[in-house]
């Protein structure tokens, strides 16, 4: 059975990724499981750069296929921003209410139509062989002026989604996965993984 590595410490995203990997004939192995797991800096001036050296830097460790990808939120009004700081727009110990309250103060005031954001989610895929492939998934909404639901995680409570008329945490986990800048990337990954393993690819 092909082992696929993931180049990340959070349990969200984690549960995430099983959900949507879990049909495919692969072991998913974790930090967990892994003696030495690394702590990779996140340097990268693109959440490209950075799903990529965390793929690159884990999967060169262990030898094995590895999954990395890296998340941000991108606020219109903001030039961009949190982007790549998004997990820690607040400082580097920040949790998610601080970085949402930081985001809805710097937004205090702004009109709606002006609150335009999308989440961008890049996945990088790193084989043995130094063979790396990306995917990337898009959802666009607008910043709420306060939080609304208790599911999801990060940003989720304060991303309102138009065609829904509900926060990312007003959805249900399938409801989510559905329409969420990281399913859609994971379904690309998905399937690319499917076919790879039908052919039983001598890379895997």
């Amino acid at each position: 059975m092909t082992e696929l590595l993931l180049a990340t410490r959070n349990e969200n995203k984690i549960s995430e990724i099983k959900k949507f990997l879990g049909e495919l004939n692969l072991r998913i192995l974790t930090f967990k499981e892994m003696r030495g797991f690394p702590t990779v800096v996140e340097s990268g001036k693109s959440l490209y750069e950075n799903a990529l050296k965390k793929a690159e830097e884990t999967g060169n460790l262990f030898k094995k296929l590895t999954l990395s990808d890296d998340s941000g939120l991108e606020v219109d009004f903001l030039d961009g921003l949190p982007g790549i700081f998004s997990s820690r727009f607040s400082g580097e110990h920040a949790t998610y209410e601080d970085n949402n309250r930081k985001l809805l103060k710097l937004l205090s005031g702004v009109p709606r139509n002006k609150r335009k954001a999308q989440f961008r989610c890049v996945i990088v895929l790193f084989f043995p062989n130094c063979v790396v492939e990306s995917f990337e998934g898009i959802i666009c909404g607008e910043i709420l002026e306060k939080a609304k639901g208790k599911s999801g995680f990060g940003y989720d409570p304060i991303f309102f989604v138009p065609n829904y008329g509900k926060t990312l945490a007003e959805l249900t986990m399938t409801e989510k996965n559905r329409i969420s800048h990281r399913g859609i990337a994971l379904r690309k990954v998905r399937k690319y993984l499917g076919k790879l393993i039908r052919q039983k690819a001598s890379f895997l």
